[in-house]
C-alpha cells in the first residue's frame, strides 16, 4: 500500500492553479496561537493614568531625590519633640553662646546659647505646617471660584475674573504684610494671610481647565441625562482637572514656606519663643555674627534651601509624570 506524506502543519501541501492550500491542522494551530495571545492580554492589568504617572515618576531621578528630601524633612518635623535634645527656646548655657559645631552640639549654639539643631527641627515643623495648611486654604477658596467661573462663563466669569485680576495685580507679599499689620503676627494669622491672598493663581488655573473641558462629549451627555451644574463640575470636570491642580499645589508649598521665612525675617511672622527658620536667619544676619560665627546663619539657610529645592524637584517630576502627552 502506497504511503503518502503527512501534511506539515502551517505549510502548504500543494499548489492548485497557483493557489497554496493550507491544511486544516495549520489553521487550527494559528487559532490556538491567537487564543493564547488573547488570554495573556486579558490577564494583564489595565494601565491607568496614576499607574503610568507613578512609573514615570520613579524613573525621574531628580524627582526621586526631591521626594526623598521632602520625606526626610517631614519625618524630622513630625518627630521633632523626640529628636530634639532641647526645647525650641531652651538655653543650654548662656556662657557658651555662639559655640561652634561639636559632637555634643552638631550645629553649635546660637547667639543666646540655644541649640541650633533643636531649633531647626521645630522651625522645619512650623515651615511645613505653614506650607501645607495655607495650600489647603488656597484650594478651598480657589477651586470652587475657578470652577464656577469656568463652567458658567458669561457674566459670572467676567465678574469673578475682574476681582481676581485686581487681587493678582497687587504683590502677594505686600497683601500678606497688610493683613498681618491689621490682625497681628502669629501662626494662625500667617495661615490665613497666605491662604486668603494666594488663591487667585489656582482660580485662574481651574477656570482655564473648565473652559477647555465644559464642551466635552461626556459633559454634554451628563447634561442630557439631567445632571445638575454642581454634579457636572465636581463629579465630571474636577477629576479631569486634577493634574494641573496637584502640580500647582506642589509648587505652592515652597512658595508659602519662603513667604513665611521672609515675614519672620523682617519680624512680622512667627514671634519668639516659637522657633522659625526665617526667624533664625533674621537673628543671625548681623554682619558681626556672619563674619565671626557663620554656622549660626548657615544651617537655617541650608534647611530653607533644601526644603524648597525638594518640593521644586518633586513638582517638576509630577508635572512631567502627569503629562499624558509625554513619552515613556
Amino acid at each position: 500500500m502506497a504511503q503518502t506524506d503527512a501534511p506539515v502543519p502551517g505549510q502548504p501541501i500543494k499548489q492548485t492553479d497557483g493557489v497554496a492550500v493550507m491544511p486544516t491542522g495549520g489553521v487550527l494551530g494559528r487559532e490556538q496561537e491567537v487564543a493564547t495571545e488573547l488570554s495573556v492580554f486579558a490577564q494583564k492589568k489595565p494601565r491607568s493614568l496614576w499607574g503610568d504617572a507613578w512609573r514615570r515618576l520613579r524613573k525621574n531621578k531628580m524627582a526621586v531625590v526631591g521626594a526623598a528630601i521632602v520625606i526626610i524633612f517631614i519625618l524630622l518635623a513630625a518627630f521633632a519633640p523626640l529628636l530634639a535634645p532641647y526645647g525650641q527656646s531652651e538655653v543650654v548655657d548662656v556662657r557658651l553662646a555662639r559655640f561652634g559645631p561639636s559632637w555634643l552640639w552638631p550645629m553649635g549654639l546660637d547667639e543666646n546659647g540655644r541649640d541650633i539643631w533643636s531649633r531647626l527641627l521645630y522651625g522645619a515643623q512650623v515651615s511645613l505646617l505653614v506650607g501645607v495648611v495655607s495650600q489647603v486654604i488656597v484650594l478651598a477658596i480657589g477651586v470652587p471660584i475657578g470652577a464656577i467661573a469656568g463652567y458658567y462663563s458669561g457674566n459670572v466669569d467676567n465678574v469673578l475674573m475682574r476681582i481676581v485680576d485686581v487681587i493678582y495685580a497687587v504683590p502677594q507679599l505686600l497683601l500678606v504684610m497688610i493683613f498681618l499689620a491689621k490682625f497681628g503676627p502669629g501662626l494662625l494669622n500667617i495661615f490665613l494671610a497666605i491662604g486668603l491672598v494666594s488663591w487667585v493663581t489656582v482660580t485662574r488655573l481651574v477656570r482655564g481647565q473648565f473652559l477647555t473641558l465644559r464642551e466635552s462629549e461626556y459633559v454634554n451627555a451628563a447634561r442630557i441625562c439631567g445632571a445638575s451644574g454642581s454634579t457636572i463640575m465636581f463629579k465630571h470636570l474636577l477629576p479631569n482637572s486634577m493634574t494641573p491642580i496637584i502640580v500647582s499645589l506642589t509648587f505652592g508649598i515652597p512658595t508659602a514656606i519662603f513667604t513665611e521665612a521672609a515675614l519672620s525675617f523682617i519680624g512680622v511672622g512667627i514671634m519668639p519663643p516659637q522657633a522659625s527658620l526665617g526667624q533664625m536667619v533674621g537673628d543671625a544676619s548681623d554682619p558681626g555674627l556672619v563674619q565671626s560665627y557663620p554656622h549660626i546663619l548657615l544651617f537655617p539657610v541650608l534647611a530653607i534651601a533644601l526644603i524648597m529645592l525638594g518640593f521644586t524637584f518633586l513638582g517638576d517630576g509630577l508635572r512631567d509624570a502627569l503629562d499624558v502627552r509625554g513619552e515613556d
